[in-house]
């Protein structure tokens, strides 16, 4: 009124009236006088007025989050009800004889396909606990600031599971209803499609991301930089997935060469048949890039722990041609020689990856962050420090290093089930190795900038002391 600002409290009532906007004013200064305030007193009024006859807020006419996400639930279980119908009376439509064949097929085209989505699904777990835990993980990995959170994980993954299965569904249904032409198509179609939306140039489906992870396969195929914390990390999840690539490339070779939804690829001399030798060499690939990677890094620092992690990773290779050797050697032979000699390289090659684990890889002295939300948690509650989660750490991950050494047996192809089910055990195996292998990393590098903090303010203290005994008392 004299000239200084007039104060509106911020919970006046007639500022929040339902339907009318909170209105910010400037009464300016005693040059208006008495006009502002009336100005201000008239503004009140129509607001008053306003709040009974305005129309219904944007945010009032939407539905609400939980009823949209509770939608979008029943609308995927109606989905996978359906999907498991077809699927299920497809399969029944066929004899008994062809029926394991066809499962046999369908499970090499799509199970590649969906243990990539169960590995996407987990590593957004991995990263939800790692935010709930205050992990950075993005300066871990040296991502910049448009990286992937784990609502993006999931979105990607809720996508694939459901892209994916209908695939596979229009492939049973089609081909038990005789249209082959068809169901040949659809396997092609999904992988086209997948190719497509990862090598696509256009700013589509986080390019960056998309950029990030291609980047650093070419790192892993070509390792001639230094290796970096991502460049090992996804390498040896590569590793885990050695049976998904080999299946990846029997399905490309047969759809190249035109044998999908047939039975010419089930002869064992066929270019795509049992006895391919491609078959070991892509399932040796991630092994043999782990190791040239361990090769440079101990270049780059003359460490011996990396020529004693390359000794690891070259104890799977006598694991898988040891085991390829079944389909060109006589059965007495391999029986006799052979499978004695791949027995030995498999509890080699698991032991020595569990020690690895436990020692190098993690530090299980103390859960000092993982499993620690910042928040209160029902998970944190139940994981944090307790003695059965070390122990089941340490015993899943020593049972299941040797069941998938079991499964890279190259004679164990044909046992699609068990070695399906296998495989997606050592994703979850790997799944609760990346919690410890991060944390450990997170611990390492907290311990080596408070060092280096200590060592930039140690100088500094020195000079006060110099300057302090300067001083004539």
């Amino acid at each position: 009124m004299f000239g200084g600002p007039v104060s509106v409290p911020g919970n006046s009532p007639h500022l929040r009236k339902s339907g009318s906007r909170p209105v910010v004013y400037d009464l300016g200064t005693s040059e208006l006088g008495n006009s502002a305030e009336g100005d201000f007193l008239l503004s009140i009024e129509s607001n008053e007025m306003k709040g009974v006859s305005s129309p219904l807020s944007t945010s009032a006419i939407l539905p609400s989050p939980v009823l949209l996400w509770r939608f979008k639930v029943v609308l995927f279980v109606i989905w996978g009800y359906i999907c498991c119908k077809i699927g299920w009376d497809s399969v029944m439509r066929m004899s008994a004889d062809l029926r394991d064949l066809f499962l046999y097929e369908a499970f090499l085209y799509y199970n590649p396909l969906l243990l990539v989505t169960l590995t996407v699904w987990l590593w957004g777990i991995n990263l939800w606990v790692f935010q709930q835990a205050n992990v950075n993980y993005s300066k871990i990995f040296e991502l910049d600031q448009n990286h992937l959170t784990h609502r993006e994980i999931w979105k990607c993954a809720t996508w694939m599971t459901i892209i994916v299965p209908t695939s596979m569904t229009s492939y049973l249904y089609l081909y038990s209803h005789g249209e082959v032409a068809l169901a040949a198509f659809q396997p092609v179609l999904l992988y086209a499609a997948v190719a497509m939306a990862l090598l696509s140039p256009f700013d589509l489906f986080f390019l960056s991301s998309r950029y990030f992870l291609l980047r650093t396969l070419w790192r892993i195929v070509f390792p001639l930089q230094a290796i970096s914390f991502a460049d090992f990390f996804l390498a040896d999840i590569l590793t885990s997935m050695s049976k998904v690539f080999s299946d990846l490339e029997r399905s490309v070779c047969r759809m190249v060469h035109r044998q999908v939804a047939t039975i010419a690829w089930f002869e064992a001399d066929s270019v795509c048949g049992s006895h391919s030798v491609a078959i070991p060499v892509v399932l040796v690939l991630p092994y043999l890039f782990r190791l040239f990677q361990c090769l440079r890094q101990y270049k780059d620092t003359k460490e011996k722990n990396s020529l004693l992690n390359a000794l690891k990773y070259s104890t799977a290779v006598p694991v898988i041609f040891l085991s390829a050797l079944k389909y060109h050697v006589f059965p007495d032979k391999w029986t006799n020689v052979y499978r004695r000699l791949w027995l030995l390289s498999a509890v080699l090659n698991s032991l020595y990856s569990f020690y690895w684990d436990v020692t190098r890889d993690w530090d299980l002295s103390c859960f000092t962050r993982i499993f620690k939300f910042s928040k209160p948690h029902l998970f944190s509650h139940m994981l944090y420090g307790r003695k059965w989660v070390f122990f089941w750490v340490i015993g899943s991950n020593l049972i299941l290093r040797c069941t998938w050494t079991y499964k890279l047996s190259a004679h164990l192809r044909h046992n699609y089930i068990t070695v399906f089910t296998i495989t997606a055990l050592e994703v979850v195996r790997r799944f609760q190795w990346v919690f410890f292998r991060v944390e450990n990393e997170w611990n390492k590098m907290n311990s080596k900038s408070n060092i280096e903090l200590s060592m930039t303010d140690m100088p500094n203290e020195e000079e006060k002391l110099l300057d302090s005994n300067s001083h004539n008392v």
